[in-house]
């Protein structure tokens, strides 16, 4: 029922980009910590990525916005890692790594991919896909976008957040 509804109201995220302007750090309030599996077992915590800005992004691999935003965000990735930057893909599909890790074989990401589930993006409101949140150094919510995300928008959000001290 979750994919279903995701799926219905997907169609209107990724035409319709949503630009949340990144909060003042004194309204922030801390990220939803989880521990999901990453590809080679071994759980990725959220809360170990602190010190870095973190861009995380809930996705599936039936996502055609997705689909759209996962070259932008390993552009950023390659761009922006030895400034400080942690990207994390949290893939939403049903049977986790029996349906991501043939895909990845194909459309390969470089930064961290992790098996999703609604408990952890619960949290972050997740009821459409894409969606990208913005963490700062201090493992707080910058900023949250619903659909594709403007990559030049974007971008200047992320090299923002990384001038942050």
């Amino acid at each position: 029922m979750k994919r279903i509804l995701a799926i219905a109201t997907l169609a209107i995220c990724a035409t319709a980009p949503a630009y949340a302007e990144l909060l003042k750090p004194a309204v922030r309030k801390p990220a939803s910590e989880f521990s999901l599996p990453g590809r080679d077992g071994k759980a990725v915590r959220l809360s170990s990525l602190k010190g870095k800005v973190v861009l995380l992004d809930f996705w599936a691999t039936w996502c055609t916005g997705c689909k759209v935003e996962i070259p932008w965000f390993i552009e950023f990735d390659k761009a922006y890692r030895a400034k400080g930057l942690a990207a994390v893909g949290v893939a939403m599909d049903d049977d986790g790594f029996k349906t991501i890790e043939p895909y990845l074989k194909t459309h390969p990401i470089s930064y961290t991919v992790v098996a999703g589930n609604f408990e952890a993006a619960g949290p972050y409101g997740i009821t459409a896909l894409p969606v990208t949140v913005l963490l700062d150094r201090a493992g707080r919510v910058a900023a949250r976008h619903v659909g594709v995300v403007d990559k030049k928008e974007f971008e200047a959000e992320l090299k923002q957040l990384l001038a942050e001290r």
